[in-house]
């Protein structure tokens, strides 16, 4: 019994969407749609870049890496999220659900990166087209991109040390305090901030100054870049060109607003404001919907990888 005992304190116990039953099916079909459409749209992202020779430009090399991303961390939340719709048993370990929220944390820091180095490469491209070759080097890109990964990394395990330092858990064993069912589909910082029995004035206080540091970094230099790059369109006399130069930032301008708003306003609350119900909605929208957005927004707002794509299914087809 003792080891029975010890065993279900271990676990955690996601409460999803459990208060709907009789939603359970319908849920199901339309998240494994959405899941499937996204991993389909973002690995065929990649590999359509991948295959197409006239797409290996520093534009495309961080569309694919933010693909890539967005396939990752849709897959580190939606296929716990479809078991635990056809399951008796929503549990996850302990150690699962430190994992789960240190990868999830390490891909969305990353893509907030790859963002902002993606609307840098766009203010050299049209404030400094003639240097754009030599500035936006392979070397570069590369860099750029293992920095967005090392970024990600430092600051998700800031916030899972942070998290998993709080009093529902010791040492040796596992002690919750009240309760271990997470109000939640994943595990994510506010709901697991309210089943610890501790202050978490400090643990609220440092996600504050971390993400507030990301997010005013990313957003000031995305900011920065697009002021430069529509003083630039600006002084371009005909009409069609200012078009042509502020139409591939079209999709990007987009993607940034779409997933930064979701952030801000999903993280950037006092705790006495949060609703866990309304924020499963939200955690929906940026868990399985803007990764799944994200290829759409660029694929049909973007001539070269609809260029691409026809030009791969006539050779596919012949």
């Amino acid at each position: 019994m003792e080891v029975e005992n010890s065993t279900v304190k271990t676990q955690f116990f996601l409460l999803g969407f459990s208060d709907h039953p009789e939603l359970q099916s319908v849920l199901f079909a339309v998240f494994l749609s959405i899941y499937s459409v996204t991993l389909m749209g973002n690995l065929g992202m990649v590999l359509l870049i991948t295959v197409s020779p006239p797409l290996h430009t520093p534009m495309y090399f961080f569309l694919r890496i933010l693909s890539f991303v967005d396939a990752c961390y849709s897959s580190v939340i939606a296929p716990k999220l479809l078991v635990d719709l056809v399951s008796d048993k929503k549990t996850i370990s302990y150690n699962g659900c430190a994992a789960q929220l240190y990868f999830f944390c390490c891909l969305v820091d990353t893509e907030s990166f790859i963002l902002t180095v993606m609307a840098y490469d766009r203010y050299i491209a049209i404030c400094n087209a003639l240097l754009y070759t030599v500035i936006m080097s392979k070397r570069i890109c590369r860099q750029l991109a293992i920095g967005a990964f090392l970024g990600g990394t430092m600051n998700s395990v800031i916030h899972t040390t942070n998290t998993f330092h709080l009093s529902f858990c010791s040492t040796f064993r596992l002690c919750f305090c009240g309760s271990n069912v997470i109000n939640h589909f994943f595990c994510d910082l506010p709901p697991l901030f309210l089943l610890s029995c501790s202050d978490i004035q400090v643990n609220e206080l440092v996600v504050f100054i971390v993400f507030g540091f990301i997010e005013m970094s990313t957003i000031s230099g995305v900011l920065v870049s697009y002021c430069y790059i529509i003083l630039s369109v600006l002084k371009i006399h005909s009409a069609e060109g200012r078009f042509k130069a502020f139409s591939t930032c079209t999709s990007h301008l987009t993607a940034v607003a779409i997933f930064q708003g979701t952030l801000l306003f999903m993280y950037f609350r006092p705790s006495s404001s949060y609703s866990l119900d309304e924020d499963k909605m939200t955690s929906l929208f940026y868990t399985l919907v803007i990764p799944m957005l994200n290829p759409l927004i660029y694929s049909l707002r973007n001539k070269d990888v609809k260029g691409a794509l026809e030009k791969l299914k006539n050779k596919l087809y012949f």
